[in-house]
């Protein structure tokens, strides 16, 4: 039997309709605003930011390299997952390594002031790339270190060029049988959140992550612009894509026993499980192997670079 509605009814229907009607015509009208604010503003931060470093070519494109320091030995840096400008984000660190070392920053593509490309974000190509980088460098004899993810590509690299490596040195990085990495994640979501200047609002109203870190104002003021231009960038995305087949890939790797190894480890790292056994783990066959544990963060080389630094020193000089 059908039911009818009364006049009430009727009315109250009429009522709920307008009113979800007029939310999403409001969201909609928001979401306007926000995407036309960031590209607006995309383009006037653009034209702020300051170049540093030098521009390399490599597959046809320009990877942005800095180049600090005149040490006998040279370090070479890879950033974290998303990091926007690795060579600032590493400026603390740098200006303490480069009293001994000279210190190399890439920034592969999709970060700093490097390149987007359109080629996969597997840990073969990215790690060709960086590689490539360092050929048109002259550059073949190095430490090579990183912070996070680099612990993947790391241990890909030193395998495939060990030759060239004599060190690395981890900056709280990845291990390829930590937990969790397995997990699909919401690439769509991700760029959604980009496209409509979201991101850029999220970033505006919440807290800042530069604050009482040592970074000087000009050099915090850069890295929020390179931040804006390069957040959930289509080479980014792409690597986020690749993250759960690159730590798979990573699984049956080991670094070379007699590669000297150090890891630096956030003390305070609860999201982990067992984080210091997992880096134990990877130094047990190693002649010179070690882990340092700091207290801090995830970014432990925002507040421990001197204690990194004076104990990269220390660890290469026994290791020789």
């Amino acid at each position: 039997m059908k039911m009818k509605m009364g006049p009430k009814m009727k009315k109250a229907l009429n009522i709920f309709l307008k009113t979800v009607g007029v939310i999403a015509v409001a969201i909609v009208l928001f979401l306007v605003v926000t995407s036309t604010v960031n590209v607006i503003s995309t383009k006037s931060e653009t034209a702020k930011i300051q170049s540093y470093g030098q521009l390399v070519p490599v597959d046809g494109k320009k990877m942005n390299v800095m180049i600090q320091g005149d040490g006998e030995e040279t370090v070479v840096l890879l950033p974290g997952y998303g990091t926007a400008s690795p060579a600032l984000d590493f400026k603390l660190l740098i200006d303490e390594l480069s009293s001994h070392y000279r210190v190399v920053a890439v920034e592969p593509f999709g970060y700093g002031l490097s390149d987007g490309t359109k080629k996969e974000r597997t840990t073969e190509n990215i790690i060709s790339e960086v590689h490539e980088a360092l050929q048109q460098l002259n550059i073949d004899r190095y430490v090579l270190g990183g912070h996070s993810i680099a612990g993947i590509y790391g241990i890909a690299y030193v395998n495939k060029y060990p030759n060239e490596v004599t060190g690395f040195v981890g900056v709280d990085t990845s291990v390829p049988t930590q937990a969790g990495m397995d997990a699909k994640l919401p690439i769509k979501g991700f760029a959604f959140l980009e496209k409509t200047g979201l991101v850029r609002l999220i970033k505006k109203v919440g807290s800042d992550p530069y604050t009482g870190l040592a970074y000087d104002e000009q050099t915090k003021e850069q890295m929020r612009l390179i931040s804006n231009k390069n957040s959930n960038n289509s080479t980014n995305l792409d690597e986020m894509q690749h993250i759960a087949s690159n730590f798979e890939g990573a699984k049956g790797l080991t670094f070379p026993k007699e590669l000297p190894l150090i890891f630096f480890i956030d003390a305070n790292n609860t999201a982990n499980q067992g984080w210091q056994q997992l880096h134990e783990d990877q130094i047990k066959d190693s002649v010179h192997g070690k882990v340092v544990s700091l207290p801090g963060s995830h970014y432990l080389h925002h507040t421990k670079y001197k204690e990194i630094a004076e104990g990269f020193k220390e660890f290469m000089e026994q290791a020789k």
